[in-house]
């Protein structure tokens, strides 16, 4: 049976210059007189009193001119062919994915896209997605007087999805760049765009969640809105009730290709970091730790004594990486990063990212039930990994698992110092996620180097334990009830 699966849509995706349908949306609305029932004069009920929506048209009227449409031709080159969407061959959206639904197996395939972008400079500097002008040979940008300009692109980061584009044109009108951390949810925001190629066009809503990780493996923690956000939006500027951009949509979740409601925004301060590295040296240099982390759940919260969740645990550490040199483990919480609390893990790579290689970085991370600040001198970045903390196996003891001491070979090809190799699981392992195959390293942080410590440990634990695994090519912390 076919399963709508949900899927990470890239918003600026090409636009048919052949689509000629659109979708015209009518909203009634019945507008009703309140009457208030007669009152004696001395029994008068007050109104209830009601915050006014807020006016955004001075918002798009002061900033509208900055924004700009930009049109993109080229070719990429082949990958798969993947399948269509599961739509109707009368919806608008089939030709639109038929077209471009990505590039087909044999060489290169024609693109031509539309986007959108903003003037962060009067002598013509423009940021947007990577994605919109990646594989692009002509990029055009126009702007709302009607005039044309040829871009060139300055340079584009995959990493963060952020491109740095240039027209030459001076005296230009640019937004105001705000601050995407001290936003905060619930507030209202307001998009302008082109989405489906219609130029200009304003959405507004409110900041839904903020350093949402989006299952891409992107290290950006992105800005997450309710905006009505659809292909052509890309690239474009989300702003803020003072008129000032704090992010630039980049994605949405959706089944059907459109909005659903649910969009996505890079921070504008990451963007900003990328577009003065590229202006100023053509490229984009990030911090490395060389750690592996993923986020702490209550169970593991209680597991390494912590107060609340909070932090980035860290699971693995690369050999020879900055943070192996600092003295850093696994099963280090990392709860800061200078003097900077990080409340989830998702918040770390992009702090990370933002230092120069080469700076020292102070960390205050949790170790064996108390604090201690680690110096780590900041590498070049790679990628800061986060884990999937799944969840999924003789039986022994509190723990739940039949495990054997694992053999030279196995430790060689898994590379690792010790540990056992589970056989299989039930009761408290089976509940918490263990599987067979799997490898425990250490349990609450100490190494495991046999089944008969493994037991000691598991003894020693609490109503808790944090459990260490080596699962493929990838650790992670599984946090085991043990009752």
């Amino acid at each position: 049976m076919t399963q709508n699966r949900l899927k990470l849509t890239v918003i600026a995706v090409a636009i048919a210059s052949a689509l000629t349908g659109a979708y015209s949306a009518s909203h009634l609305a019945d507008v009703g007189n309140a009457h208030a029932a007669s009152q004696p004069a001395a029994a008068t009920l007050a109104a209830p009193v009601s915050a006014p929506l807020p006016d955004m048209s001075s918002i798009v009227a002061a900033n509208g001119p900055a924004v700009v449409n930009i049109s993109v031709a080229g070719s990429r080159r082949t990958a798969d062919s993947g399948e269509l969407p599961q739509l109707d061959p009368d919806d608008p959206f089939y030709e639109f994915f038929r077209h471009f639904r990505g590039p087909q197996p044999g060489g290169k395939q024609p693109m031509r896209g539309q986007g959108s972008g903003f003037i962060v400079s009067p002598e013509g500097i423009i940021l947007t997605n990577a994605h919109v002008v990646d594989g692009a040979d002509e990029v055009t940008v126009k702007l709302t007087d009607r005039r044309e300009f040829k871009a060139k692109v300055l340079g584009l980061d995959k990493a963060s999805d952020v491109a740095v584009i240039r027209i030459d044109a001076k005296n230009l009108p640019v937004v105001k760049v705000g601050s995407a951390t001290s936003t905060r949810v619930g507030e209202w925001v307001l998009a302008i765009g082109s989405p489906f190629g219609f130029e200009n066009s304003a959405s507004a809503g409110i900041v839904s969640a903020k350093s949402r990780a989006l299952p891409d493996g992107s290290y950006v923690p992105f800005i997450q809105t309710d905006v009505a956000v659809n292909p052509g939006n890309s690239g474009g500027p989300l702003f803020n009730m003072a008129g000032e951009v704090i992010g630039i949509n980049s994605q949405i979740f959706s089944r059907s290709g459109g909005y659903q409601g649910l969009s996505f925004a890079i921070p504008i301060e990451l963007a900003m970091n990328v577009e003065r590295q590229i202006v100023s040296h053509g490229k984009v240099q990030r911090g490395r730790l060389g750690v592996t982390i993923q986020e702490v759940n209550q169970s593991l919260a209680d597991s390494f004594g912590l107060q609340r969740p909070a932090g980035a645990l860290i699971n693995s550490v690369d050999k020879n990486s900055p943070a192996a040199r600092a003295g850093l483990e696994p099963g280090d919480v990392i709860l800061s990063l200078n003097g900077r609390e990080i409340g989830s893990s998702v918040e770390l790579p992009a702090m990370v990212a933002a230092l120069p290689p080469g700076e020292t970085a102070r960390l205050q991370v949790w170790r064996h039930g108390a604090p201690r600040e680690i110096e780590v001198r900041v590498g070049k970045f790679e990628s800061e990994k986060l884990a999937s903390s799944e969840s999924a196996p003789s039986t022994n003891g509190r723990l739940g698992v039949a495990a054997r001491d694992l053999t030279a070979q196995e430790a060689r090809q898994a590379d690792v110092r010790s540990g056992v190799l589970v056989e299989s699981v039930k009761g408290a392992a089976a509940k918490a996620g263990l599987r067979p195959g799997d490898i425990i390293v250490s349990i609450n942080g100490e190494p495991v180097t046999g089944v008969e410590q493994l037991a000691t440990l598991v003894a020693k634990s609490g109503k808790r334990a944090a459990v260490l695994v080596e699962r493929g090519d990838s650790r992670l912390f599984v946090p085991v009830d043990l009752g």
